[in-house]
């Protein structure tokens, strides 16, 4: 705490703060913002770096010291929105998933989201059947390394990239052959494009998952398409809800509340904060906006409750998602030159290189820019809600179902994994900006570790410690997890009535105290009205205006003259 007030007071007294944005190919943009410039100025700017005009879909994404993701609102001052000490670090990310992305009008657009795309399969929060699996990582061979050459390729190459978090030798050949024999002759933006087309018929396309608990208390993820709303629980697909079937989006604390005007259906479920329960509803009131009306016009301030002196309010800022396609219609210029870099191959850091680097990185900070980018869940591990952390085998455990066949299904549930799906696995928190640590320990929390050992060793220091997100091979740590969380419920509950009933109490009084505020300022008018007439007859409000009234009349204006005098001798 004191420690927020401090940098507080110092970002006061600057004018200017420097602001570092790591971009979607893992190069970083570094810029000098004044104190009181908004969200959509530094949006501005990075995009007019990277000469994207659709820059609608995109937004900038950052972490505060608790760990804790959102989302830079536009609106707002960047310097209020950030809890951290400058310099300021931030991700820009795609924000809103075309429905088609293969169908957007500039090719630069197109780069971008597949960047993202490939961003998405490498962390798992993408999923696909094997030969899904192996055509899409094809397809970013061939968009990032060209054709195949037998004197620049040698037998086993494709193995050293990493595409999946896990991934076999047989799905390294069968992506290999595809690279040689199906793909040769096709350009950069048309493998890009059909990299797209077939990313956006998978379950799991445009999922940012959210992690949650039901109410039996089995994890979940939460998550916002450009189709509708989804949750993911295990290796099923249990609900979908389309934009248009979800009517309100509510929460307090903890608690998420999905209305649905399907028969009246009520999604409960618990995130592991508050903060990242209303980060949740922000999300979901941006995308249903974004995606369901049909002109911004239409946006209007949305209430996490349906009380008004209760709860927070929110509103989305920004086109709707088919003004963004009318006006990318209209774009008329020549298509900008976009330099694409080559795969690099992935030896002591498992990653890959994302695309060309717009800014000069010096050759021995480049290692560690090159995996730091890694965007994860909001401290899944440190969370007593978090989901077990387990690694997906992309080799073994992709969707067999196509998007169609899974939501025609009546009851909404459809198998879309043989385990569990964890996007967390392999994915560390996205940077945050620690100025007195040493440099090792910063690049861990940063998620930057020098190497898989580092990473290894950090994660096997936080099973040892035994983190409530961790569950045990036998249960029992979920079992005294379940038992926790629920004696946890029900004293939240208790204290959330008692906040409840506190609140409608002052609120109640105060109205009151407004009301005989206005009565007496009416009474004492010389408004003309029976009802007034009657009150000033009374003996009540006769011996009030005598003893009450007048007196503190002639006191103000006393104090007034006083206050006059002394102004006119200065």
């Amino acid at each position: 705490m004191l420690s927020r007030f401090m940098s507080g007071s110092i970002r006061n007294l600057e004018r200017e703060y420097s602001c570092t944005v790591r971009l979607l190919d893992d190069s970083e943009y570094t810029c000098t913002i004044q104190r009181d410039a908004k969200g959509q100025y530094l949006l501005d700017l990075i995009c007019h770096h990277l000469n994207l005009l659709e820059k609608d879909y995109f937004g900038i994404r950052y972490v505060d010291p608790d760990k804790q993701r959102h989302w830079l609102e536009v609106t707002k001052s960047i310097a209020k929105q950030m809890k951290s000490q400058p310099p300021f670090t931030m991700c820009l990310r795609l924000k809103f998933y075309p429905p088609n992305p293969a169908a957007l009008k500039e090719e630069i657009t197109r780069y971008l989201v597949f960047l993202q795309i490939k961003r998405d399969l490498y962390h798992g929060r993408l999923l696909c059947k094997t030969s899904d699996a192996a055509m899409l990582a094809a397809h970013i061979l061939q968009a990032e390394i060209g054709n195949y050459d037998p004197g620049k390729h040698p037998e086993g190459y494709s193995s050293k990239f990493h595409f999946f978090p896990k991934h076999s030798e047989k799905l390294e050949r069968r992506i290999a052959d595809l690279h040689k024999t199906e793909l040769i002759g096709q350009s950069p933006e048309t493998s890009e494009r059909n990299f797209l087309q077939k990313a956006q018929m998978l379950e799991t396309y445009g999922v940012d998952p959210h992690p949650c608990k039901d109410v039996s208390g089995n994890p979940a993820f939460l998550a916002f398409t450009p189709f509708g709303f989804v949750v993911l629980q295990g290796n099923k697909q249990v609900h979908f809800l389309k934009w248009d079937e979800v009517t309100k989006l509510k929460f307090e604390g903890k608690t998420f509340h999905i209305h649905a005007n399907q028969k009246e259906i009520i999604l409960t479920y618990f995130a592991p904060t508050p903060e990242a329960c209303k980060h949740l509803w922000k999300c979901g009131v941006e995308h249903q906006a974004f995606y369901k009306l049909e002109k911004s016009s239409q946006v209007r301030t949305v209430s996490s409750s349906n009380l008004f002196f209760k709860g927070s309010r929110f509103r989305y800022s920004g086109r709707v998602a088919k003004e963004v396609m009318e006006q990318s219609a209209k774009i008329k210029r020549e298509p900008p030159e976009i330099h694409r870099a080559g795969l690099v191959p992935s030896r002591s850091c498992p990653s890959i290189t994302h695309g060309p680097r717009l800014t000069s990185v010096p050759r021995t900070r480049r290692r560690a820019v090159h995996i730091s980018i890694m965007e994860g869940l909001e401290s899944l591990r440190d969370s007593a809600h978090s989901t077990p952390v387990r690694s997906v085998s992309h080799c073994d455990s992709f969707m067999p179902r196509s998007r169609s066949q899974a939501t025609d299904r009546s009851d909404g549930t459809a198998v879309i994994s043989d385990e569990a799906y964890s996007p967390s696995s392999s994915v560390l928190p996205t940077p945050v900006a620690e100025h007195s640590m040493d440099p090792a320990v910063s690049r861990q929390i940063n998620g930057a570790p020098c190497s898989i050992e580092e990473e290894k060793e950090s994660e096997a220091g936080k099973a040892k410690r035994g983190d409530g997100g961790d569950f045990g091979a036998d249960g029992k740590s979920a079992q005294e997890g379940a038992g926790g969380d629920s004696t946890l419920t029900e004293v939240e509950q208790v204290n959330k009535f008692i906040l409840s009933v506190l609140r409608l109490l002052l609120v109640t009084i105060g109205l009151l105290f407004v009301l005989l505020l206005l009565l007496i300022i009416l009474t004492e008018s010389d408004l003309d009205v029976a009802f007034l007439r009657d009150i000033r007859k009374t003996p009540e409000f006769e011996q009030f205006h005598y003893e009450y009234f007048c007196p503190l009349r002639r006191w103000f204006a006393c104090k007034l003259r006083w206050v006059g005098g002394l102004l006119i001798n200065n």
